[in-house]
């Protein structure tokens, strides 16, 4: 059930970044078997600052429901974040993040 949502600077091949982030989330276990809940997207941005020197920048947010150990969410960032490395891009920002979806008011509708 995750929604993987990557932001990273246009200059970054979102192609090559997708697969990883799906597969980081697979390799962590916490999701079907098959991937089948695994929702992966990307937003390149054209416009931003990185301190005072522009560079490349990849960040993902995790968004999973709730319930999981704090264990879980960490190895879950790090899983992600080994595979991310595998591009072996130079000069940029590689951040994960994990959020909770509060399962109590979380809404789903499949039509």
């Amino acid at each position: 059930m995750p929604h993987c949502i990557v932001e990273h600077s246009a200059s970054l091949n979102g192609d090559l970044i997708l697969p990883q982030v799906f597969s980081g989330a697979m390799k962590s276990q916490l999701f079907e078997a098959d991937g089948s809940d695994i929702k992966v997207r990307a937003f390149a941005y054209q416009n931003y600052f990185t301190g005072q020197v522009k560079s490349d920048f990849l960040h993902v947010v995790l968004k999973i429901l709730s319930g999981r150990t704090p264990e879980q969410k960490k190895e879950l960032s790090n899983l992600v974040l080994a595979n991310l490395q595998k591009l072996e891009f130079q000069g940029c920002s590689l951040t994960v993040e994990v959020v909770d979806i509060d399962r109590a008011s979380y809404s789903k509708l499949i039509v």
